[in-house]
C-alpha cells in the first residue's frame, strides 16, 4: 500500500503512517453510497419525524472529517416542524404510558435487535459522519445494543416501596409513573450512544421522547430513528413515541423553553448546558446535564507502568481526544515521571492517523476544521504559560480533513490552559511529590467527570474513593478514564452538571415519584398523633 509521508519534528524526523489510498474521492464515495443504502438513506433525507417523515427548515450537508467531501444532507426541522412534533409526541405518550412495563420492555428488545441487524453499517456511518475509527463506531452502536440489553430488565423492576405507616389501618407506599415527553438534545461525539442512553431507558419507564441530535451529525440521527419507527409501526405503535426534529441552536432552544417537554436531557458543553439548565428552570421543568470533562489519572511510584501506559494511550488518543472522558491531566510521581514519559513517548510513536474505516488506525480527524483551530490555540497556549510539548503539537494541514497529532506536554497544574477542556487529543502530564497533592490538583478544575488512579496499594485505592479523594462521579482504580460500562450511572459533579445517565438508578429521573398512603381503617388517625376534633 502507498503511503503519503508527514514529516514531524521530534529529536528527528519521522514519517506518520497514513494510507494514500483513502484520499481517493472514488473509493471514498463507494464506500459513502453502499453504507447510506444499507441503512435506507439518500443523498437527500428528511430530518423530521413524529409518525411521518418531513422537513421545512435548513438542508444541512454532512462532511466527513477525513476528507472534506459531503456524505449526504439532511433537511431540518423549521420551528412550526417542532411545535407539531411536540403535539404528536404529547399524543403518543398518553398511549405509550397505558402499554404495562414489561410489554413497553418487548418493544425496546426488538429495537435491539434491529440496531444489531444494521451494526456494521452503523458503525460505518458514525466514522464516516463523525470520524472516530470504526471499532469505535461499532462498539458505539454496541453501546446502545447494551442499554437496550438492560432496559429489558428494567421493565420488570421500576419498582417502589413499602413504607411503614406510624397510623394503624393505614398503607403507605411510593409509586413510579411516566413524566410524559422526554427531549434529548445529544452532542456530535457520541451520536448513536447517548441518545441510547437515554431512549431505551426513557421509554421503559413509559416516556415518549424527542431527540435533537447534533446538526453536523443528523444522518446518523435519521438512520437509528429510520430502525425504531420501524419497529413501532410493526407493534402498531405511534411513531412519535420516537420523534425527531434535526436542527440547530434554534431547535434545541424550542425544546428547552417548551413546557410539553418534561424532562431536557442535555449532553454537550458547560456554557451551553448552563443556559439549557437556566432556560428549564425558568418554567420549572426538569433537566438531566452532561456537560464538561477534564479528566486526569494519576500514577503512583508502586503503579503497574505497563498497565497504566495502555490505559493513558486509549484513554487520551482514543476518539482522538474527543470523548468527554478523554484522559487530559496525567499526575506523575517524580520517582517515576521520565521512565514514564519516555515509555509514553514510544507508545505514541505507533499510533496510525488516517482512515477511520481502515484497519489498524487508531487515531482519525478532528470532527471539524474548528476543532482544528482550537487544537492549535491549545499548542500556543501551552507554549506561552511556560509549558512544552513533549511529542506532536501539529495540524496536519497538508491533508485533506481535520488531522492533528496526538500530543503531549509538560507544564504547571495550574496553568490556565490546563484548566480548559479543550476537545482534542491534547495530554498534559505534570510531576507531582505526594498522593494529597496530587488528589488536591485533581479536584481543583471546574469539572468533575471521571478521574483514575494507578497503584497496587489497598490504602490508597480506598482513601482515593473515600471522601477525602476525588471528587468526580466516576471514580476509578487502575483503569482508563473512559469505556464506562452501562451497568453504572454516567455523570459526574461541579461543572460537568450532576445528571446521571444509563445505569443503577438513573431510570429515576425519567419518572416521577408519587408517596401514596391509603387508609383502609375506617377512621381518621392523624400523623404525629394530632388532635383535631
Amino acid at each position: 500500500m502507498a503511503y503519503t509521508k508527514v514529516m514531524h519534528m521530534f529529536g528527528s524526523a519521522r514519517s506518520l503512517r497514513i494510507p494514500r489510498s483513502y484520499f481517493s474521492t472514488t473509493s471514498a464515495a463507494r464506500t459513502t453510497s453502499v453504507t447510506l443504502k444499507a441503512l435506507g438513506l439518500d443523498s437527500y433525507n428528511l430530518g423530521v419525524y413524529n409518525g411521518v417523515w418531513s422537513g421545512n427548515g435548513d438542508v444541512v450537508e454532512s462532511v466527513n472529517p477525513a476528507t472534506g467531501e459531503v456524505i449526504g444532507a439532511v433537511q431540518q426541522s423549521s420551528g412550526s416542524d417542532l411545535d407539531q412534533t411536540l403535539n404528536q409526541a404529547t399524543k403518543a405518550a398518553k398511549i405509550w404510558r397505558q402499554v404495562p412495563a414489561p410489554k413497553r420492555g418487548e418493544v425496546v428488545r426488538q429495537m435491539r435487535n434491529s440496531l444489531f441487524e444494521k451494526i456494521e453499517p452503523l458503525g460505518k456511518l458514525v466514522a464516516l459522519e463523525m470520524g472516530k475509527i470504526l471499532p469505535e463506531g461499532m462498539g458505539e452502536v454496541q453501546e446502545y445494543i447494551d442499554i437496550a440489553d438492560y432496559a429489558v430488565g428494567l421493565s420488570r423492576m421500576l419498582n417502589g416501596k413499602v413504607i411503614p405507616s406510624e397510623r394503624s389501618g393505614h398503607m403507605m407506599m411510593e409509586v413510579w409513573n411516566p413524566l410524559g415527553v422526554v427531549g434529548v438534545i445529544s452532542a456530535f461525539n457520541f451520536p448513536v450512544a447517548v441518545y441510547g442512553w437515554n431512549s431505551a431507558v426513557s421509554m421503559v419507564c413509559g416516556n415518549a421522547v424527542v431527540w435533537k441530535g447534533a446538526q453536523s451529525t443528523s444522518l446518523t440521527s435519521v438512520a437509528i430513528t429510520k430502525i425504531l419507527a420501524e419497529v413501532l409501526e410493526k407493534n402498531g405503535l405511534p411513531g412519535a413515541i420516537c420523534s425527531l426534529a434535526t436542527g440547530g441552536a434554534d431547535i434545541g432552544q424550542g425544546i428547552a423553553k417548551d413546557k410539553r417537554v418534561n424532562l431536557v436531557s442535555f449532553t454537550g458543553s458547560t456554557n451551553v448546558g448552563r443556559s439549557v439548565a437556566l432556560t428549564v428552570q425558568e418554567r420549572f421543568g426538569k433537566c438531566l446535564l452532561e456537560l464538561g470533562g477534564n479528566n486526569a489519572i494519576i500514577v503512583h511510584n508502586d503503579a503497574d507502568i505497563d498497565l497504566a501506559v495502555r490505559s493513558i494511550l486509549f484513554a487520551a488518543v482514543g476518539t482522538a481526544g474527543q470523548r468527554c472522558t478523554t484522559t487530559r491531566r496525567l499526575f506523575l510521581h517524580e520517582e517515576i515521571h521520565d521512565t514514564f514519559i519516555e515509555r509514553l513517548q514510544k507508545a505514541y510513536g505507533q499510533i496510525k492517523i488516517g482512515n477511520p474505516l481502515e484497519s489498524g488506525i487508531l487515531c482519525g480527524p478532528l470532527h471539524t476544521k474548528t476543532a482544528v483551530d482550537a487544537f492549535e490555540q491549545g499548542i500556543s497556549d501551552v507554549k506561552a504559560q511556560g509549558g512544552k510539548i513533549l511529542y506532536g503539537g501539529n495540524a496536519l494541514r497538508n491533508l485533506p480533513g481535520n488531522f492533528v497529532e496526538p500530543t503531549i506536554t509538560s507544564i504547571s497544574h495550574d496553568a490556565p490552559v490546563v484548566h480548559r477542556e479543550i476537545f482534542a487529543p491534547i495530554l498534559h502530564t505534570i510531576k507531582y511529590s505526594n498522593i494529597e497533592e496530587a488528589v488536591e490538583w485533581n479536584n481543583e478544575v471546574g469539572q468533575g467527570l471521571s478521574s483514575s488512579l494507578f497503584t497496587t496499594s489497598p490504602e490508597r485505592m480506598f482513601n482515593w474513593i473515600g471522601p477525602s479523594g476525588s471528587d468526580c462521579g466516576i471514580v476509578n482504580v487502575n483503569i482508563p478514564t473512559n469505556g464506562a460500562e452501562i451497568g453504572g450511572a454516567f455523570g459526574g459533579e461541579k461543572e460537568t452538571g450532576g445528571g446521571r445517565e444509563s445505569g443503577s438508578t438513573s431510570w429515576q429521573q425519567y419518572m416521577r415519584r408519587q408517596t401514596c398512603t391509603i387508609n383502609y381503617s375506617g377512621m381518621l388517625p392523624l400523623a404525629q398523633g394530632i388532635k383535631f376534633e
